[in-house]
This record gives C-alpha cells, sequence and structure tokens, in this order.
C-alpha cells in the first residue's frame, strides 16, 4: 500500500459523512485520487434530483483525500462547483481529483464528478493551505 492510500485510510476511518455518503475510495496516488459513490433517495432534494450538496460532498471528499496525499495535513481555505447536470436517484458518481499547482504553502486541485454514462455531472475547484504538520501514524484526532 502506498503512503497515500495510508494517509487517505488514516482519514476515512474517522470520516462519518463520507461513510454516509457510501464513498468508496478507487484509487489513491500523490496528488490524485479517484472516489466513487450511488445516490440514494434521501439525498434529494424538493425537485426528486440529488440535493446539490451531495455532489459538492462527493468533491470535497476527493478534494480531502488527494490534497493531504503529499504528506502534510491539508486545510480547505477556498472552493467553488459548478452543477452542470441533473443527479437522479441511483445515479453511480465518480469524483477525479487532480492537483493542478502545489507549492510550500498553497495548492489547487479540480476534481470532475461524472456519472455511470461518464457524462460530467460537476465540476470544482479548490484551494488548500498546506500546513507543516506531517501525516504519521497518527490519528487524525490529533490534527
Amino acid at each position: 500500500m502506498n503512503k497515500a492510500q495510508q494517509i487517505a485510510d488514516t482519514m476515512y476511518q474517522d470520516d462519518a459523512f463520507s461513510k454516509w455518503l457510501g464513498i468508496d475510495i478507487l484509487e489513491m496516488k500523490v496528488g490524485y485520487t479517484k472516489i466513487q459513490m450511488k445516490v440514494r433517495q434521501e439525498m434529494t432534494n424538493g425537485f426528486g434530483i440529488a440535493h446539490g450538496g451531495i455532489t459538492y460532498s462527493l468533491s470535497d471528499s476527493a478534494f480531502a483525500f488527494a490534497s493531504n496525499s503529499q504528506g502534510r495535513h491539508a486545510v480547505s481555505i477556498e472552493t467553488s462547483i459548478s452543477h452542470i447536470r441533473r443527479v437522479n436517484v441511483g445515479d453511480v458518481l465518480t469524483a477525479v481529483a487532480r492537483e493542478e499547482h502545489l507549492s510550500n504553502k498553497i495548492a489547487v486541485y479540480r476534481i470532475e464528478v461524472t456519472n455511470q454514462r461518464d457524462e460530467k455531472v460537476a465540476l470544482f475547484k479548490g484551494t488548500v493551505y498546506r500546513t507543516s504538520k506531517e501525516w504519521t501514524n497518527a490519528k487524525l484526532s490529533d490534527f
């Protein structure tokens, strides 16, 4: 298991919300992650489609895993999302996070969310502040 996967596994252990979403981590590399989830009925809004917070939350989780994969604790300082296609109950969503910029203190990630037909449903951009604290075998609660 690579270090990026170990960090994601450590983060996921205490991540009740990602677990509630039903997220599966499919692939982890430094600066990159691919995760997936299935949309459930309780995730819908008054229009009967997935609440925008679902694709946002999936993207935010991918963002967190990818940005921390460098080995330092990273915390979100700015995010934005564009919802470009409706998401329905039963859709299987895949979020792929890719690092676009990395410096000593700041990193920028782009996350694309697609459905089971490989149609883009959302585009997310996030910026993190990279702390000086290194990931070790410590639990996330030590952060």
